[in-house]
């Protein structure tokens, strides 16, 4: 029996108006999300519209469209001139026995790498429109962009838990024994959440001009450093020679690649509004500069300031440095306490993202909501959740596939020949991500076999350095993902077609 030609025509109309519907609800929800949000809220509706109407941001992970970009100035100052970056160079001599000179070679090398490799990641918010975890899906598809929304939400967790106790512990040793370590981290983290839940705009604004403080205050240490005394041969007698060298070289340079490579899983997030025209020379040399005065602090010889870092760590140690100029010396190191929060907003926003971006469940909760998330978990979580060397390992083969990606198969007369933006949300028109997730797993499995840990040592690991090996873990995480994404990926899109 055959059916009505009728039959298929209303049945294709029907389609096709779905299509259409679905179409419409996506593009409403990318140029009005306010609206959206407050009518999913019923009778929260009208507060979360009081909200929206005096500036809390709504935009949550939804597309910006091109006709909503502005051409502002873009983020990427503030977050690397501050306090954090200092005690990553200190680890230069104190953990790694390395000299000023090359300490200093260290951090310019392996920053210059991965900073040109967070201001790819950077690039792709103006040109796609969409935040750093959910652009991961156009490579490997959306449980791929789920697992890197994992590991993203425990480093900026991780970040954020450092930034607070550092700041925490430098408030704490303006007046030792009148200020708790943890109401100094109350402070320094109710700070970052003001600007995080009203959103965007205002953290724009804040990240604009709080760079200058910081900036003007590392001056100043480095010329008080430099009147405590700066001895650039002080480790010499106590620096490896030899494989140990190369080992404490390519460890220290694994924790910098890491400190500017943290930056790339957020740094579309920022730039998602904006024009790709932001130079990257100037997130380089604010890093290195941070970095750089670090590692100098640690070249004092002067037995005050080698107790100071004793007792309490970087914090202590500048607080020595700033000792000399008394009140207004305690007032810098106010200033430089907060210099974190800088550091600690995107940590804090982009953990809000990241959580909408592991699915439909999580996003369709407002943002802000996560934001107080994660700022509870930021104030109380004990210890690094990711440390340095480990957050190298899974930036490198994430920068790595979303590179393959965009220049190989998405460039314009590539197998795909671009992205279908509009596809950014729907699973079934997204790739597999079986490519994507396969070349995840090649890439742990390098940074297993090169790193080096107090804990464990991998086999490359072991064989590239003296006693306690060398940590290869970034560099081989990286090759062993780009070594086998290009073909998998390849695969993947002959037989899917997506």
């Amino acid at each position: 029996m055959s059916a009505s030609p009728d039959y298929y025509t209303e049945d294709k109309e029907n389609a096709i108006g779905s299509i259409e519907d679905g179409l419409h609800r996506v593009a409403y929800a990318e140029a009005a999300p306010d609206r959206v949000i407050a009518s999913r809220f019923g009778v929260l509706g009208p507060l979360l519209s009081r909200l929206f109407a005096i500036g809390v941001e709504a935009r949550g992970i939804e597309r910006v469209p091109e006709d909503q970009r502005e051409s502002k100035n873009a983020w990427n100052k503030s977050v690397n001139a501050v306090l954090t970056t200092i005690p990553i160079g200190a680890l230069a001599q104190s953990a790694f026995t390395l000299s000023f000179g090359n300490a200093v070679a260290t951090i310019f090398c392996f920053g210059a790498l991965g900073g040109v490799a967070t201001a790819f990641i950077a690039t792709l918010g103006p040109i796609t429109g969409l935040r750093t975890m959910v652009i991961t899906r156009f490579s490997s598809g959306y449980v791929g962009g789920t697992i890197y929304s994992v590991l993203n939400i425990l480093t900026q967790l991780g970040f954020s838990t450092t930034a607070v106790i550092l700041g925490g512990q430098t408030l704490a040793n303006i007046n030792p024994g009148t200020l708790p370590l943890v109401v100094g981290i109350i402070i320094i983290g109710v700070c970052c959440l003001i600007p995080c839940f009203i959103g965007y705009d205002m953290v724009h604004v804040y990240e604009r001009y709080a760079w200058i403080i910081a900036s003007v205050i590392m001056l100043f240490l480095w010329g008080l450093g430099g009147k405590a005394g700066y001895d650039i041969n002080a480790q010499k007698s106590v620096e490896d020679t030899g494989r140990a060298l190369s080992a404490d070289i390519l460890s220290f340079g694994g924790i910098v690649f890491g400190s500017f490579t943290g930056w790339a899983p957020v740094a579309a997030d920022y730039n998602c509004r904006l024009p790709a025209d932001t130079p990257p020379m100037r997130v380089f040399l604010l890093t290195f500069f941070g970095l750089s005065l670090g590692a100098a602090l640690m070249t004092i010889t002067d037995p005050a300031y080698i107790l100071a870092y004793a007792d309490g760590s970087t914090g202590g140690l500048i607080a020595q440095v700033l000792s000399p100029w008394g009140h207004f010396g305690q007032f810098i190191l106010v200033l430089l306490a907060l210099s974190v929060i800088a550091n600690n907003i995107p940590n804090t926003y982009s953990t809000g993202l990241s959580i909408q971006a592991l699915g439909r469940p999580f996003a369709i909760i407002p943002r802000f909501f996560w934001v107080f998330i994660a700022f509870a978990a930021n104030t109380s979580t004990p210890s690094f959740l990711i440390s340095s060397v480990f957050l190298s390992y899974w930036t490198a083969f994430f920068i790595v596939i979303v590179a393959e990606e965009h220049f190989i198969f998405r460039r314009k007369n590539g197998p795909l020949g671009g992205y279908n933006l509009d596809d950014y949300d729907t699973p079934s028109k997204l790739p597999l991500g079986i490519a994507g997730i396969l070349a995840m797993c090649f890439g742990i499995a390098g940074a297993v076999v090169g790193m080096s840990e107090v804990w464990y040592t991998g086999p490359l690991g072991k064989m590239a350095g003296a006693a306690y090996g060398a940590d290869l873990g970034f560099e081989l995480a990286a090759a062993f993902s780009a070594v086998t994404y290009l073909p998998l990926r390849a695969l993947e899109i002959k037989l899917i077609g997506r």
